[in-house]
């Protein structure tokens, strides 16, 4: 079973899909997913947690995709408090605040870990994949990727970056250089990732907002974002989920799960930034035996 449906408030419309049952036994799972600006269809694999039992919950958050967009909003608009509300709305909206799981990438998990420092009474996990705990542990760590790419590709990048000339077509073969070594190596990338990139395209406005031009340098709203402090407040079991290849390297992982009280790190070895689409099997097992762990030890 699926639905679709728009949760409206303040003037902005959410867009979601609920897979399988919200009225079941099992705790339902809610997908972040990451840019921030993408959209969930390339996490739409995931939809298959659904058999297990437990509905899951897509999303696309305010600004992309199939939600409401505002292109002419200011840079500061887009914040991490916008997106928490939205998160915490969807959920009350569902009937679902008082029991719940979130399954965050990239920047849906940092979402997630913004949203279980707050420790809400329903949160009864969190999993985190290809995520970090503080911009300047990421921008230093992906700069050793950039600087390890070969010297055409790496100063392409470069050149363009310092003069401001991100939008040329020779900046964004580099770019895609990149991409095939650290953000997704399975080839051809998958039509869900491909939507996904394809809407992005469509309306940049949250990513470059928040993150910048490029996945090097993080200039926007998300530049000084660090919760490192803040991670002991996490009550709830943490499942980390990263790739070797990541362009979020395995030391700015490390600094989440070092900081983490209660968490757990599965290190894909042969993956880069999206697990999910590159071993989905193993990736669905680890998720499935994560949650049917912490729900044989979580009294609801």
């Amino acid at each position: 079973m699926t639905v679709e449906g728009v949760l409206s408030r303040d003037g902005m419309d959410t867009w979601y899909q609920v897979v399988g049952d919200l009225g079941g036994d099992r705790a339902p799972v809610v997908v972040c997913h990451g840019g921030p600006g993408l959209t969930h269809d390339y996490l739409s694999s995931l939809s298959s947690l659904a058999s297990t039992g437990r509905a899951v919950v897509f999303y696309d958050q305010f600004g992309s995709g199939r939600s409401g967009h505002l292109p002419d909003a200011p840079a500061e608009f887009w914040t991490v408090p916008l997106f928490l509300r939205e998160l915490a709305d969807l959920v009350e909206h569902l009937g679902i605040a008082g029991g719940h799981h979130v399954l965050g990438h990239s920047w849906g998990g940092m979402l997630g870990l913004e949203w279980a420092v707050r420790r809400p009474a329903g949160l009864r996990s969190l999993i985190v994949a290809d995520a970090f705990a503080a911009s300047r542990t990421y921008t230093a760590e992906v700069a050793k990727l950039l600087a390890a790419l070969p010297e055409d590709i790496r100063t392409t990048i470069e050149r363009h970056e310092a003069a401001d000339t991100t939008e040329s077509a020779e900046y964004q073969d580099a770019v895609r250089a990149f991409y095939r070594r650290h953000v997704c190596r399975r080839s051809p990338v998958p039509q869900e990732v491909m939507r996904t990139l394809g809407a992005l395209g469509a309306d940049p406005t949250v990513y470059l907002a928040m993150a910048g031009p490029s996945e090097f340098r993080l200039t926007g709203t998300l530049r000084d974002w660090d919760i490192v402090s803040r991670l002991g407040e996490v009550a709830v079991e943490v499942l980390l989920v990263s790739g070797g290849h990541d362009e979020v390297a395995p030391a700015a992982v490390r600094e989440l799960h070092e900081g983490l009280p209660r968490s757990r790190w599965e290190l894909f070895e042969e993956a880069s930034h999206m697990p999910h689409v590159e071993e989905p099997e193993r990736f669905l097992d680890l998720v499935n035996k994560f949650l049917d762990d912490v729900e044989s030890r979580v009294t609801p």
